[in-house]
C-alpha cells in the first residue's frame, strides 16, 4: 500500500464546546521522553498530579486522580463504582449530558428516576425536594456545567436536599472545572469528575475523579465486584496510592500533559481563572450584541465557558460554520438535540478564554450574518 501524506493538521482556533485551546507549554510536555509508569521519576509525578487535583477541585479528598479516558470515562467510573443492579438512582437531566448519565447508571442495572427541565433552563430544587421525599436513593447526580445548553446549575440547595435525604451527591464537572467555582467539600460533592479538554487546557485523554471517604466506603461495601475491569477504582486506587500495585499502562505523555496544565492554571490561581472566564464571557455577550446576536440562557445561569448564542433568523447555521471553518480557521459548535439550528455553542475555555479570540471571532461574525 502507498503511506498516507504526512500528519499536518490545521492550527485552528477552537471556540467550540471542546478540546479547547492547548498552551505551548503543554504541548512540549507532551513530548518530554516517556518512561515506565512505574519509574520513580513518574510516581513523583503522579503524586504531585493528586495534590495539585486536590487544589483544583477544592478537596481534601485523599482520591483525586486522573482516569485513563474521556470525560466520559470519568462519568462511568463514578457510576459504575458506586451503582449495583436494583439501585435507586435519582438524576436531574437538562441537556445531553444528563440524558447520558441515565444511560450509564440504566446499563449498571440501577432503577433511575429523574427531574427534568427545559433544555436551556436550569433544574428546580423544589422538583428535587418532592423526588427526594418519596424514594430513598443510593446516588443523586447533575451536571455542573450543560454543554449541550451552557446552563452553570446552582449546586448548593439540591446538595443540601440530598445530603437530607442521605443520598451520595454526584457532579459532572467536565466543562466547569477550572472556568467556574466548583467548590467540592464547601458544597458536600460527594463525587466529581471532569476532563482534560475544556478548562483545564489540555488535550482529552484523562478524566479527573474525586470520591470523599463516605463514597469510598460503598465501593469497599460492594455485594458484587465493579462491573468493569478497566474502571474498577478498588484496584486503580491501590495503583495511585503508596502500594503501587500496577493495574493497567498510565498513558505517561497525557500525565505529563496535565501535570503541566495544572500547574499553568494554579500559577494563575483558580480565582483568577473564574475571573477571567467571567470576563471573557461578558466581552462575548457585548460583542455579539453589537451583531444582534442574543445569548440564549438567563444571565444568572450562564456557563461563561460555554456561551450559547441564539441564531439569527434567516442564518444558514451549517453555513456560517462551515465559511468559519474555510475562510477563518474557526470551530465553534452546533446545537443538539431541541436546540439544533437554534444555537451555537461557543466555548471559552482554558488557554482559549482570551478577549483577542473573542474579537477574531466577532470580526469573522460580521462578514457572515
Amino acid at each position: 500500500m502507498s503511506l498516507p501524506p504526512k500528519l499536518n493538521p490545521p492550527n485552528r482556533t477552537l471556540l467550540g464546546p471542546g478540546p479547547s485551546p492547548v498552551s505551548q507549554r503543554v504541548l512540549q510536555a507532551l513530548s518530554l521522553p516517556v518512561v515506565g509508569h512505574l519509574d520513580p521519576e513518574f510516581l513523583k509525578i503522579m503524586d504531585q498530579s493528586m495534590a495539585m487535583l486536590r487544589e483544583v477541585f477544592q478537596t481534601k479528598n485523599r482520591l483525586a486522580l486522573p482516569m485513563s479516558g474521556t470525560g466520559s470515562a470519568g462519568m462511568e467510573t463514578c457510576f459504575v463504582n458506586l451503582l449495583e443492579p436494583g439501585d435507586a438512582v435519582l438524576i436531574g437531566v437538562n441537556g445531553v449530558f444528563g440524558t447520558r448519565m441515565v444511560d450509564v447508571a440504566q446499563r449498571c442495572g440501577a432503577q433511575v428516576d429523574t427531574v427534568e427541565a427545559e433544555w436551556g433552563t436550569a433544574l428546580d430544587p423544589q422538583q428535587f425536594r418532592t423526588a427526594l421525599a418519596k424514594k430513598k436513593y443510593k446516588v443523586t447526580a447533575i451536571v455542573h456545567a450543560e454543554t449541550s445548553t451552557g446552563v452553570l446549575q446552582p449546586l448548593d440547595d439540591i446538595a443540601r436536599l440530598v445530603h437530607e435525604n442521605g443520598s451520595l451527591f454526584l457532579v459532572d464537572a467536565v466543562t466547569s472545572l477550572g472556568g467556574a467555582p466548583v467548590r467540592v467539600d464547601e458544597v458536600g460533592i460527594d463525587v466529581c469528575y471532569s476532563g482534560t479538554q475544556k478548562c483545564l487546557g489540555c488535550p482529552p485523554g484523562l478524566s479527573p475523579v474525586t470520591f470523599n471517604e463516605r463514597a469510598v466506603e460503598v465501593i469497599r461495601n460492594r455485594k458484587q465486584k465493579v462491573q468493569s475491569w478497566y474502571l474498577d477504582l478498588s484496584m486503580i486506587e491501590k495503583y495511585w496510592g503508596s502500594e503501587r500495585v500496577y493495574h493497567h499502562t498510565a498513558p505517561i505523555s497525557m500525565n505529563y500533559a496535565l501535570h503541566a496544565a495544572l500547574r499553568i492554571l494554579l500559577e494563575e490561581g483558580m480565582e483568577a481563572s473564574w475571573q477571567r472566564h467571567r470576563q471573557v464571557h461578558e466581552t462575548l455577550v457585548r460583542e455579539m450584541r453589537k451583531l444582534e446576536v442574543e445569548p440564549a440562557v438567563a444571565e444568572s445561569i450562564r456557563a461563561p465557558m460555554i456561551n450559547t448564542m441564539t441564531i439569527p433568523d434567516g442564518t444558514d447555521d451549517a453555513r456560517v460554520r462551515q465559511r468559519l471553518y474555510d475562510e477563518f480557521n474557526i470551530e465553534i459548535g452546533a446545537g443538539l438535540g431541541p436546540l439544533k439550528g437554534k444555537i451555537w455553542r461557543v466555548g471559552l475555555m482554558g488557554y482559549g478564554s482570551r478577549v483577542e479570540n473573542v474579537e477574531l471571532l466577532a470580526k469573522a461574525l460580521k462578514q457572515l450574518i
